[in-house]
């Protein structure tokens, strides 16, 4: 599957050594011909893995197009997703390297798919196109993504490749992860939010299910430096094989023996889970309750538009998806002058967004908490820190400790329903993006991806739209009552069944 996602596929049987080594080398020429008036045509490449099984195969193809594009690669090995990007900037500023020099990123993951499925992901670190605190790297706009796109499909392979004397040069770094957890301290820091980030976590117990993914690491060393009392990891091996299905929600959480089961039973203060490639984050209570990934964008907006009033008088602009909870114009409504501006789905829309308008946080309703201040991608560690500096006597508990479920609690409640539908292609779905929207004429019907009809009597919304990273396409309703959001969904479903 080619998207703005990047390139995903099933290993062995679409995504292959030389899909791979063609995607790695169209992404190195693109970056090439685009830079090739900076650096006498050098170009630097971060480059990570999500640590699944099998990836060994997909980074030493990426390594091999890559190089053989030209490209120098800074391989991190096993890396988070937020890590590459955070390691991209560094790159990019001179603060990790050689000055001067283009840099952009690659993160190889298939993120929550299933266990057979990986992909390379790009993402781009253009000073010129805006951005807030030095960060810069982020998935490639549409635009970009397309030719990217275009250069895989239509160039043969050998134009891919550049002559011996300018083979790209290869280098490791193991510290991106240490710098990578500095940079969400330094944002608790700047921020306003802690003096002092390592006293957030006195008195707090909190369980990690890293999935056996890329975010072991990261999760622990950012937990014990927030100074939580313990740190109660599951699924923390290196096997890279996944205990449960890796998408981080309700029904992989309640397993026998899992996240909700384990908080529980520890009486542990909170609970978080990442997907592979910890770029995702969904919440467990004290109680074992999951809270889900919705909210975790909704808290961390919380806090930082929050603060964000307080020291400004500019009312805050939060940015995210088609498919995000209203929880965020709740949100922004508690603020005088807040708004939210909304985009198709897909973390390079959002940031494109966020960085025009200079949002102090957007992001997606998957978990994914985008805080500009650490990074523009999608960041399981930044959201770790917010989320407890809700509960933390050093941070908004103000001496005591509170109860997540409490924090919770002030969020005003929505049940939202998910469905999927196989598609032969993305276009097999336009017919019923149609269908919905001629139903639906006299509602606010948005057709910026997909179709999202907005019942605002009902304090309800519908989307309907073809996925970017499966054969799918996804049929989502939110409203106060669960029965509500069905109802709209049954409705949705008549209407493309009649298409």
């Amino acid at each position: 599957m080619l998207s703005v996602s990047g390139c995903r596929g099933v290993v062995g049987q679409t995504l292959t050594p030389e899909t791979i080594v063609r995607f790695a080398g169209a992404y190195g020429t693109w970056l090439r011909l685009r830079e090739g008036r900076r650096a006498g045509g050098r170009v630097r490449v971060v480059l990570g893995r999500d640590g699944r099984a099998g990836s060994e195969m997909v980074h030493a193809s990426a390594v091999g197009g890559l190089l053989g594009a030209g490209c120098d690669v800074v391989d991190l090995g096993v890396a988070m997703t937020p890590t590459v990007a955070v390691a991209t900037d560094a790159y990019a500023r001179g603060d990790r390297g050689e000055t001067g020099v283009p840099t952009a990123g690659m993160v190889l993951t298939a993120s929550h798919n299933p266990q057979q499925w990986n992909g390379l992901k790009c993402l781009l670190a253009d000073p010129g196109a805006g951005g807030l605190h030095g960060s810069m790297a982020c998935a490639p706009p549409v635009s970009c993504a397309n030719e990217i796109i275009a250069l895989f499909k239509e160039a043969a392979g050998a134009s891919l490749t550049v002559p011996w004397d300018q083979v790209g040069r290869l280098a490791r770094d193991e510290g991106a992860t240490s710098f990578h957890v500095e940079r969400v301290l330094g944002a608790m820091r700047e921020s306003g939010l802690s003096i002092d980030p390592s006293l957030l976590g006195e008195g707090l117990k909190v369980a990690v299910d890293c999935v056996n993914g890329s975010g072991v690491q990261g999760a622990t060393m950012l937990l014990e430096a927030l100074g939580c009392d313990e740190v109660l990891l599951l699924n923390g091996g290196d096997s890279g094989i996944f205990p449960h299905p890796p998408e981080p929600t309700l029904e992989n959480l309640s397993l026998p023996g899992g996240l909700c089961e384990a908080v529980r039973l520890a009486g542990c203060d909170a609970g978080f889970a990442q997907d592979p490639d910890a770029d995702r984050l969904a919440i467990v209570d004290g109680d074992g309750t999951y809270i889900g990934e919705e909210y975790t964008l909704a808290l961390g907006a919380r806090v930082v538009a929050t603060e964000r009033r307080l020291a400004s008088e500019e009312a805050p602009v939060l940015v995210t998806n088609l498919s995000t909870s209203r929880m965020l114009e709740d949100v922004a409504g508690a603020m005088q002058g807040g708004r939210v501006e909304r985009t198709a789905v897909g973390e390079a829309n959002v940031v494109e967004a966020m960085k025009a308008l200079r949002s102090v946080i957007g992001g997606e309703g998957n978990g994914g908490v985008i805080w500009p201040r650490v990074t523009y991608v999608r960041d399981s560690l930044a959201a770790m820190a917010l989320t407890l500096w809700l509960v933390s006597p050093a941070g908004a508990g103000r001496g005591e400790r509170r109860a997540l479920r409490d924090v919770v609690a002030g969020v005003p409640s929505y049940a939202i329903e998910k469905r999927k539908v196989d598609l032969a292609s993305k276009e097999a779905a336009r017919p019923a993006v149609e269908a919905l929207a001629r139903a639906h004429a006299s509602r606010r019907v948005d057709l910026k991806d997909g179709c999202r009809v907005d019942f605002d009597d009902k304090r309800a919304w519908l989307h309907v739209r073809a996925s970017n990273t499966e054969p799918i396409m996804r049929l989502i309703a939110e409203a106060p009552e669960a029965a509500t959001a069905r109802a709209i969904l049954d409705e949705a479903a008549r209407v493309i069944a009649g298409a």
